[in-house]
C-alpha cells in the first residue's frame, strides 16, 4: 500500500469512498481527475508548474474572476451551443438567440413600469434609447414581463464590482406594459477589457490572447409561463465585434443604430435633443415547465436546482 504505481494511485483516488456519495459528482470527478493525471504524465508537468497552477487557481477564486475565465476559455458559449443543439433536436429553435450571461449580473435592480433611465446626470457618452416589445413566438405581446438590463460605464467597468460607482448604477429592470412594450435611456457603452494585473490577465498573456469584449448590453427577460431568456446585444462598428474574447457575438444580436432620431415623444426620459435609437423586440418561448420560467440568473438557477 505504501508504494504505488501511477495506475494504482489513480484507481484508489477514483474508487475510495466511505459512503455512497453522489453518482453524478463521482462520475464527473473521475473523468476530470483521470484526464488531469493523463495531462500531467503526457505533458511532463513539473512540480513547479503544478504548484504555480494551484496558486493561480487560489488567486483566481479569491479575485472573483472565475466567470471571466469560463467565458474566455469558451465554456460559456459551449453551453449555449449545446442548448441551441438541444432546441434544434426538440424543434424549439425559435425566438431571440440566447447569449452568455457573464459573471457581472446582480439581482434586485430598481424596477420601472414601461420605461426607465439607466444613467444619471449628464450623459457619459452618446445618448441612447433602446425600445421594443417582448412578444412570444406567436407574435403576441407579453404584458408584465420583467426586462433586466445592465451594461458597463464609460470606463468599461460595472457597478457592484467597481467601488467608484453607486449601487445599481447602469442597472435597471423594466416591467412591460399591456402591449409588451419597454424602453430605456442610457448612453452607448464602450467595450471593456479584463482587469490588468489580475489572474485572468496573467493567463491570457501567457496564451498570447487579448482580453477585450466589444460594446454590448446585457438582458435577462422573464415572465410567468415564459422561458427565461438570457441574452445580450452588440453595438455595431466595434473593432472587437468579430474578435470577442468571450466568443459571445451572434449575428442576430447585432443591433441597428438610428442616429439623429428626433426627441419628440421621449421627454419622459429627459431627452431634449436628437439621440441614437435602437429598436429591438425580444421574442420569447413559452416555458415547458416551471424550471424554464424561474427568472433567475444562470448561476442562481443552478444553485436552486442542484444545491
Amino acid at each position: 500500500m505504501a508504494e504505488l504505481s501511477k495506475a494504482q494511485l489513480l484507481d484508489l483516488v477514483n474508487t475510495t469512498h466511505v459512503a455512497e456519495g453522489n453518482p453524478r459528482v463521482k462520475a464527473l470527478t473521475q473523468r476530470i481527475v483521470t484526464d488531469l493525471f493523463k495531462t500531467i504524465d503526457e505533458l511532463d508537468v513539473s512540480p513547479d508548474e503544478f504548484w504555480a497552477a494551484a496558486d493561480w487557481l487560489t488567486r483566481l477564486g479569491a479575485s472573483g474572476q472565475t466567470g471571466l475565465i469560463t467565458a474566455g476559455l469558451g465554456f460559456d458559449r459551449l453551453l449555449d451551443i449545446r442548448m441551441d443543439e438541444a432546441d434544434e433536436r426538440a424543434a424549439r429553435a425559435a425566438g431571440t438567440p440566447r447569449a452568455i450571461e457573464g459573471p457581472l449580473y446582480i439581482p434586485g435592480a430598481p424596477v420601472g413600469k414601461g420605461e426607465v433611465r439607466l444613467d444619471e446626470g449628464e450623459p457619459k457618452g452618446e445618448v441612447l434609447v433602446m425600445e421594443g416589445r417582448v412578444i412570444d413566438t406567436d407574435g403576441q405581446p407579453v404584458a408584465g414581463a420583467k426586462v433586466d438590463v445592465w451594461h458597463c460605464n464609460e470606463k468599461g467597468r460595472y457597478s457592484h464590482f467597481d467601488p467608484d460607482q453607486a449601487p445599481y448604477s447602469l442597472r435597471r429592470a423594466i416591467e412591460t406594459d399591456a402591449q409588451g412594450r419597454y424602453r430605456f435611456r442610457s448612453f452607448l457603452p464602450p467595450g471593456y477589457a479584463i482587469p490588468p494585473g489580475s489572474p485572468t490577465s496573467e493567463l491570457f498573456q501567457a496564451l498570447g490572447r487579448h482580453g477585450n469584449r466589444p460594446a454590448h448590453i446585457h438582458f435577462l427577460v422573464a415572465a410567468p409561463g415564459i422561458r427565461t431568456l438570457t441574452t445580450q446585444v452588440n453595438i455595431p462598428g466595434d473593432s472587437f465585434i468579430d474578435d470577442d474574447f468571450a466568443f459571445a457575438t451572434r449575428d442576430g444580436l447585432i443591433v441597428k443604430l438610428e442616429p439623429q432620431t428626433p426627441p419628440a415623444g421621449y421627454a419622459s426620459l429627459g431627452v431634449t435633443a436628437p439621440f441614437t435609437r435602437v429598436r429591438f423586440d425580444f421574442v420569447v418561448q413559452k416555458a415547458q415547465d416551471d424550471a424554464e420560467a424561474t427568472g433567475l440568473s444562470r448561476a442562481a438557477k443552478a444553485k436552486a436546482s442542484i444545491g
